[in-house]
């Protein structure tokens, strides 16, 4: 697993209670630690009765504790409280969460609960109907009310063999969870950003479109970068396979005028634009409502025309120039040759701020990688040239240059 920058020499705080979910934490504390974040793992006695300090210890390279009055040069809680960049609690058992919600501290972790002034998730996990009992969401609420990170739970099979809502989410859920608490304060923070990904389609028929080979991999890295910035995100997706950030704010499109309509929607009051999305520039001038057969349809197909479909860009543009938002326009494109030439053009003729370009041709900066090698153009020239890495490394670049560029308006 890579690391993280934004996880990177974080102090995290992995509380563990007693349920069975507990060897999923094992887990979690393996990829939190392998994403450069410092793991300090306070256990329950009965979290202890599922799994040893040990197998803890030897994921994170670190002390696990739980005694209280284990002698160090200050008071445990206090010490791991205040040092802390984020308190992650998983699995949260019915019992843990009723004490924090009523502000007791009968062991380390509760007591380091209080002790804490950093963002708060916890992931509850229990059995049965435990988790729909009043008690347990009036004290969630409590929580909640508090300013706690609530994650999950998920539905699916108990320990017990039923089957309901009470299953601790997966640990890649969680990572995602510990992200959004350590973005609070970033510097997007307060800003609305939005990001347009993946391809769009253009129907012929109802089974046939025009597309291309864009899995969305760059812009939903972006949307990450933006959301582990402390940014409001808000996603506009063509169609793709791939899930979006936790935390992002889905808007599910499928054609070019589909996005056009949500991006002009979105910027409205956004302070910045990323648009990644490859769309289409032509649809078919004429659409069958029903699947075209082979057989009596080839006229139809020699004749059929294109026409362009909306410029997304240039309307944005022509948007900003009345309202002034989005702030920042930052645009996509993907070329085959003359790189930076038709990249600075399509800068100029769109009104953008910055242009990333990429030569799709090259080993390793096309569609369906998880690398990319980018020119980031403005009017001036090029900005930076980003070497071949992964599309998260060039997605963190790219969103810091508008980050300085939205700090210096």
């Amino acid at each position: 697993m890579d690391k993280i920058s934004l996880l990177v020499d974080r102090q995290i705080v992995l509380g563990v209670t007693g349920s069975v979910a507990v060897y999923k934490t094992v887990d979690l504390a393996s990829k939190l630690t392998q994403a450069g974040a410092v793991v300090h793992v306070v256990m329950t006695d009965a979290a202890q009765q599922f799994v040893s300090a040990l197998q803890f210890r030897s994921v994170t390279g670190r002390p696990v504790f739980n005694d209280m009055w284990q002698i160090h040069d200050h008071v445990q809680h206090v010490q791991l409280g205040e040092r802390a960049d984020l308190l992650l609690i998983a699995p949260a058992t019915a019992n843990t969460i009723a004490k924090m919600a009523h502000g007791l501290a009968d062991n380390l972790l509760t007591v380091t609960a209080v002790a804490a002034r950093c963002p708060t998730v916890v992931a509850p996990a229990m059995d049965g109907g435990m988790f729909e009992h009043p008690a347990t969401q009036q004290n969630l609420a409590t929580l909640r009310a508090r300013g706690v990170t609530i994650a999950g739970p998920a539905e699916g099979r108990m320990a017990s063999g039923l089957t309901g809502l009470g299953r601790m989410v997966e640990p890649d859920e969680l990572l995602a969870y510990a992200r959004l608490g350590l973005a609070a304060g970033g510097p997007l923070a307060g800003r609305k950003v939005v990001v347009t990904t993946g391809p769009t389609r253009e129907h012929l028929d109802p089974v046939r479109f025009i597309s291309n080979r864009s899995t969305g991999k760059q812009g939903l890295a972006v949307a990450q970068a933006a959301l582990d910035a402390g940014a409001e995100v808000a996603l506009i997706s063509g169609p793709t396979c791939e899930s979006p950030p936790l935390g992002a704010r889905l808007i599910e499109v499928s054609t070019t005028a589909e996005m056009g309509e949500a991006t002009c929607s979105e910027t409205r009051d956004a302070d910045a634009l990323f648009m990644v999305a490859a769309v289409a520039d032509f649809r078919p001038g004429e659409t069958s409502d029903k699947k075209l057969k082979k057989t009596g349809s080839e006229e139809w197909g020699r004749v059929i025309g294109l026409e362009p479909t909306l410029d997304v860009l240039s309307a944005v543009s022509e948007n900003r120039e009345k309202t002034g938002f989005p702030k920042v326009i930052l645009g996509f494109a993907a070329e085959t040759h003359n790189a930076f030439e038709y990249g600075r053009d399509k800068l100029l003729r769109k009104g953008l701020d910055f242009i990333a370009v990429n030569d799709v041709l090259e080993k390793g900066a096309g569609f369906g990688v998880d690398t990319n090698h980018v020119l980031l153009i403005t009017s001036s020239g090029v900005v930076e040239e980003l070497p071949m890495q992964s599309k998260s490394a060039v997605a963190e670049r790219l969103v810091a240059h508008v980050a300085e560029e939205l700090g210096e308006r």
